[in-house]
């Protein structure tokens, strides 16, 4: 999908139900969230079976990361649902560039975790990249996406570098 349609349909979903947060996102739209402390060394997974929206997540990571593995599943319910029958989606980078519906989901978290009228905001106040997203709450590689997305859509912000498509190798929580 390219990125206009990414973004027409993230700002519906928001719209729609009246919130950036993905937790509640998701249970507003039937996606039933479990937590699974089992988990070592994956972030999340997304499934769809038997017409059931599920997101599981690793309890275990800070509230931020939590929210954005959240955020990142809900790009796959949104855009990839397709993908997610027998194994699921399951997400053990949520940078993995390297594939397109990886790419996809990072782009739809961007732009549900990130307002770009506050993200704009800070740019004009002479924030940089690391500052503004440490005020936003998100990984500045997730902001570098949202910053390079706004630009597909016609922006001009300075992209000072790509993201890392291997920030989350060996994170350890």
């Amino acid at each position: 999908m390219d990125s206009y349609g990414i973004y027409r349909q993230t700002n519906n979903l928001i719209q729609k139900h009246g919130t950036r947060n993905p937790i509640k996102l998701a249970q507003s739209m039937s996606i039933q969230i479990y937590d699974v402390p089992e988990f070592t060394d994956l972030l999340g997974m997304y499934t769809y079976r038997w017409k059931h929206r599920m997101i599981f997540l690793n309890p275990n990571v800070n509230g931020i990361l939590y929210n954005m593995v959240c955020g990142h599943e809900l790009g796959h319910d949104l855009l990839h649902r397709h993908l997610a029958g027998e194994n699921g989606l399951q997400e053990f980078q949520l940078f993995d560039m390297t594939d397109i519906t990886e790419y996809e989901a990072n782009a739809v978290n961007a732009h549900i975790l990130i307002d770009e009228d506050e993200m704009v905001e800070l740019f004009k106040q002479g924030y940089d990249i690391a500052q503004a997203a440490s005020v936003l709450r998100v990984n500045i590689n997730l902001l570098l996406i949202k910053v390079q997305e706004m630009n597909r859509l016609g922006m001009d912000f300075k992209l000072p570098y790509t993201p890392d498509a291997q920030f989350f190798r060996g994170t350890k929580y």
